[in-house]
């Protein structure tokens, strides 16, 4: 089975546990997901099946849109609602207009260090694990955009926002951040994932819904179209005879006239069959093989 499904990650579960769900549903061996969401967060998040794992490369910089809320008056040390608290509750006393004012620091490209207890990696070893042991975890700050931030609303302790974001940011470090900034501590409350590149909240899929579609033999009519997947590479159909030369590795020139470095290419309507990477002109060299010619 190739292909991508849009899940509606549910809270509580980590996104390998859905990747896991996803593999005994459809009996696909080959299943990952594009960036991972934290066991309490929920929303968008895109799986790709079979050969279409091989496509993942080219969503990795995808930037990302949540919804939640921030809860101030206590940090945690995962910096979201999961967390053991650090220090000591306290009741700020936070006008809306004050949180906004302080949000305004959150715009645009920024540094940020990534929480403790996160994937990133030190000498090859998660940051949680050595967080979870005790042990002293030395990140580097990333740099990220933030594109927006904006405090939608504050209804003491919590306060609702919406923020876009680059891949490879930290929400829960955003929101520890700001309850530093206000002087009460804050964590990430709750945290929905509405839209990552082109995949918005209203196309996913609860792992039931999945699991009916399957049942009824029509999870692939709810799949999103080959030829709308990476909607910035244009799409090209070619024959038996080139896709031979291109499954080769051979470069030949294919009729594409934009000046996009990658295309996708098709041997019929729906059969995606590889991603070329423009050399010169009109002339593509295979990057991705992901079909059998014919």
């Amino acid at each position: 089975m190739n292909g991508l499904l849009i899940v509606n990650k549910p809270p509580g579960v980590t996104s390998h546990d859905v990747v896991a769900k996803v593999r005994k549903l459809t009996g696909e061996s080959s299943v990952g997901h594009l960036g991972t969401l934290d066991p309490m967060a929920t929303g968008v998040l895109p799986l790709l099946l079979g050969r279409f794992t091989r496509l993942a490369q080219f969503f990795q910089k995808d930037g990302k849109r949540y919804t939640g809320a921030i809860r101030f008056g206590f940090a945690t040390d995962t910096y979201d609602a999961d967390g053991a608290p650090v220090g000591d509750c306290v009741h700020p006393q936070l006008a809306l207009e004050e949180i906004r004012k302080l949000a305004e620091c959150f715009h645009g490209e920024i540094e940020q260090m990534p929480p403790p207890f996160s994937a990133k990696k030190l000498q090859g070893v998660p940051a949680y694990k050595l967080a979870r042991q005790g042990k002293p975890v030395e990140l580097r700050p990333a740099r990220i955009e933030v594109r927006q931030f904006e405090i939608l609303d504050y209804d003491p302790p919590n306060a609702s926002f919406a923020v876009d974001v680059s891949s490879g940011s930290y929400v829960r470090s955003i929101a520890h951040d700001l309850g530093r900034q206000a002087g009460c501590g804050a964590h990430l409350a709750s945290l929905c994932r509405v839209q990552t590149g082109e995949f918005r909240l209203e196309q996913a899929a609860t792992l039931e819904q999945i699991a009916e579609w399957i049942q009824d033999g029509t999870l692939e009519e709810h799949m999103p179209h080959p030829r709308r997947l990476l909607p910035q590479m244009p799409s090209v159909t070619v024959d038996v005879g080139m896709a031979i030369h291109l499954k080769n590795g051979m470069a030949r020139n294919l009729p594409d006239y934009s000046a996009a470095p990658f295309i996708k290419i098709f041997t019929n309507q729906r059969e995606l069959f590889a991603i070329g990477r423009r050399i010169a002109g009109t002339l593509m060299q295979p990057m991705v093989v992901l079909g059998q010619e014919g």
